[in-house]
């Protein structure tokens, strides 16, 4: 009998180290609300960066994407699983949902387009070092108003 609640103790122990961790790594996120957008055309692509290589439209070379529906002219794209380090987010709005950030012929975004920080670029899009935050865990917002720079035609 007392060999039997052993077992027991332990199996409930380790149900409940094994769920413990499981909620642990599932609040390691960051929310990001896009705010800002001219319409609710389309959906907002969000990359997660956690360099500078491939910032801000490289969505291949980003550590995680994700795309989110456009809702009241805002959205929210969540990250989950993120581990502790410094990242930097970039998002468009995909207003014609063809997949892809539509540029003019010289290579100026049509679409809505934002980054942690609100970081801006001077004759070109900004910097990783200006979007750069640090993430020490648990669920983290950012806010991320998206600019137009061309006007529609």
């Amino acid at each position: 009998m007392k060999a039997t609640a052993t077992l027991f103790l332990a199996v409930l122990l380790a149900t409940c180290l094994a769920e413990a961790q499981t909620n642990s790594s599932n609040s390691n996120a960051i929310r990001v609300s896009v705010v800002g957008l001219h319409s609710n055309d389309g959906e907002v692509y969000c990359a997660l960066y956690s360099s500078a290589d491939g910032f801000p439209d490289g969505f291949t070379k980003a550590a995680k994407k994700t795309t989110a529906k456009i809702t009241n002219e805002q959205a929210v794209c969540e990250f989950s699983a993120v581990v502790p380090g410094d990242y930097a987010v970039s998002a468009y709005q995909d207003e014609n949902s063809n997949g892809k950030l539509d540029r003019n012929f010289v290579g100026m975004p049509k679409e809505g387009v934002g980054a942690s920080n609100d970081a801006k670029g001077s004759f070109g899009p900004p910097k990783f070092a200006d979007a750069r935050f640090s993430y020490k865990g648990g669920l983290q917002h950012l806010t991320i108003h998206l600019r137009y720079l061309l006007a529609p035609l």
